[in-house]
């Protein structure tokens, strides 16, 4: 990687540890609030559920792209992130007033957050609600998924994540259609601080990118996670020396359930394993979830070194192997029997 991409590379790397942080500091809040969004959470079958879920969001989508019903697939994604900013502002932001059950500065804050969304969706506006949205949703299934549902569930989305980008590609074909949208379905981190999300998801250059329109592989062709990044040209024709060194590439582009799925085993092992805390003032920190956090960032270092080379690569089977690998080793590191870390026990 040249300087502008290994910056944007270690950005990618900072928006996926204020997520995981992010989650972790929600478990208690969460807890104290009884957001656990199921009644029996050591329950393998919550783990089906949430991935019957999954496909089914995922051909509504692509039929909804396919039928050019976009408005209404950007207005759940809308709709769906304001709610889960609301959960997270609800216990970060204190209770000024009340309105039917509500909290008033949680329900203004998340408006707001959506109202920005809507009205000046810029790189940096999507990565701020992208954070709040990714922090609140791996907090909630965080504390809502055991250890044995959450690795199940991590598994077979790592299989799911290569099937459908490597096999069929209908993720690199959502990715494509979600770009149009300018929501936080994807994190944007650009290579240069000029670089403007809405000029060129305007111009058709970020979409165009996704689905191989511009370009051959590593010559401006796409560089995403499940989507990882893929180049964009600049527009115009002489390129400086400073521009030449950079390959013409605008931005990474790494879908924000990137970062949350693996973040899902970070907030389970911090609720669930009975091990002490870190003392981290504020965020449930403990062995197995550090070592969860530093497992996913080497399984995104990995990741992004790949896609550097210029194609589009699944996300998931590195962040959720380096994530299980990280946990494992950090729960037996903190004294915890694998039959325990893995919530088999019960089984046995």
């Amino acid at each position: 990687m040249n300087r502008r991409a290994a910056a944007a590379a270690v950005g990618t790397g900072l928006l996926f540890l204020a997520i995981q942080l992010g989650a972790l500091a929600l478990v208690e809040p969460f807890r104290a609030a009884g957001y656990q969004a199921v009644p029996n959470p050591q329950d393998p079958a919550n783990s089906v559920v949430y991935l019957v879920g999954i496909l089914v969001a995922t051909g509504l989508m692509l039929a909804a792209f396919r039928y050019d019903a976009d408005a209404l697939v950007r207005l759940f994604v809308v709709g769906a992130g304001t709610v889960l900013v609301y959960y997270v502002l609800s216990v970060l932001l204190p209770p000024v007033a009340v309105v039917s059950g509500a909290s008033l500065s949680a329900l203004l804050g998340s408006l707001g957050v959506a109202a920005a969304l809507v009205v000046y969706p810029e790189w940096y506006v999507i990565d701020g609600a992208g954070v709040l949205m990714g922090m609140g949703a791996a907090g909630l299934f965080g504390v809502s998924f055991g250890l044995l549902p959450a690795l199940l569930l991590l598994v077979v989305l790592a299989a799911y994540d290569a099937i459908s980008v490597y096999g069929t590609e209908h993720m690199l074909t959502l990715a494509a259609g979600v770009m149009e949208l300018r929501v936080p379905v994807v994190l944007v981190v650009p290579h240069r601080l000029s670089y403007s999300f809405i000029e060129a998801t305007a111009a058709g250059e970020a979409s165009g990118a996704l689905d191989g329109e511009d370009g051959d592989e590593g010559d401006g062709g796409p560089d995403t996670a499940d989507g990882a990044e893929r180049d964009t040209p600049d527009p115009g024709g002489v390129l400086s020396e400073e521009e030449e060194e950079d390959d013409g590439r605008d931005a990474f582009f790494i879908g924000l359930g990137d970062a949350v799925m693996p973040t899902i085993i970070v907030a389970s092992a911090a609720f669930f394993l009975d091990t002490p805390s870190l003392g981290v003032p504020g965020v449930a920190l403990t062995l197995p979830s550090l070592a969860a956090v530093l497992g996913t960032l080497a399984g995104l270092a990995v990741l992004l070194a790949l896609v550097s080379r210029g194609r589009a690569h699944a996300g998931l089977p590195l962040l959720n192997g380096g994530a299980i690998a990280g946990y494992l080793l950090g729960a037996l590191a903190a004294g915890v029997p694998l039959v325990t870390a893995l919530g088999v026990g019960p089984y046995l």
